[in-house]
């Protein structure tokens, strides 16, 4: 894989306040939602189906029930989205099973060098978290990151999902910063490097599934995990 790009970067303007997305840039999102989607397949000997299609599929349905309004919770478009994921391809999981795989955001835990990485960052910036969950969904997630987070802003706070500009006007006026008084880290492309671009927020998009980027989206410098984030952000002799 081809060493990631870090040249569209700055530190100028100094960031007072480094916000990150929540699931998979801080914690382990595709690889427990693969390890349930799983389990349900065994259980109804869907073997022809992968795990990887299934998250797919609701990765497509989430995109469009975020984009419709009136404004549903997380937790009602993971439901919803994982049922009609399965129905794609011709399977129909219990309720209890559905529930089961939409309650699995509260049980992820961080990347390995995600804790050391924060907590050398929060040595110089205060740290966000801008995340399309709700409230009580991402709590137990954002514990168990164990590192303390200034702000904690969710869809279900500004009543809008990224990559909407909505959630992201609603953070910096409850932060109190100006936008370019901010660095945005995540794993998302369609969710966060797409809002980056249409605000003009310097973006880091952590790669760490080696895909390709979107380059309408530019610029964002990329980095394949959170150290190489704070490398950018904490280079040495600053």
């Amino acid at each position: 894989m081809p060493e990631p790009d870090t040249s569209m970067f700055t530190l100028d303007p100094a960031p007072k306040v480094i916000t990150f997305d929540c699931y998979g840039t801080l914690v382990r999102w595709h690889e427990v939602l693969l390890r349930e989607i799983g389990a349900t397949l065994a259980t109804h000997g869907a073997g022809g189906v992968s795990a990887s299609a299934i998250l797919d599929s609701f990765s497509a349905q989430g995109r469009r029930l975020t984009a419709e309004r009136p404004h549903r919770l997380y937790k009602d478009i993971l439901r919803i989205g994982f049922a009609a994921a399965f129905g794609e391809h011709g399977l129909t999981p219990s309720a209890d099973e559905i529930e089961g795989i939409a309650a699995s955001p509260m049980t992820m835990g961080p990347h390995p060098e995600v804790p050391e990485a924060l907590r050398r960052l929060r040595e110089r910036y205060k740290l966000a978290i801008f995340t399309n969950s709700d409230d009580d969904l991402i709590a137990p997630t954002v514990a168990r990151i164990g590192v303390p987070f200034d702000h904690v802003i969710t869809a279900e706070q500004a009543r809008a999902y990224k990559p909407s500009r909505q959630l992201f006007e609603y953070a910096h006026r409850k932060m109190g910063v100006t936008p370019d008084e901010t660095v945005h880290v995540a794993m998302g492309m369609h969710w966060d490097m797409k809002a980056c671009h249409d605000l003009g927020l310097r973006g880091i998009w952590v790669n760490r599934r080696g895909e390709t980027g979107n380059p309408d989206w530019l610029p964002y410098a990329e980095v394949s995990d959170l150290d190489g984030a704070a490398a950018l952000l904490l280079p040495p002799g600053r």
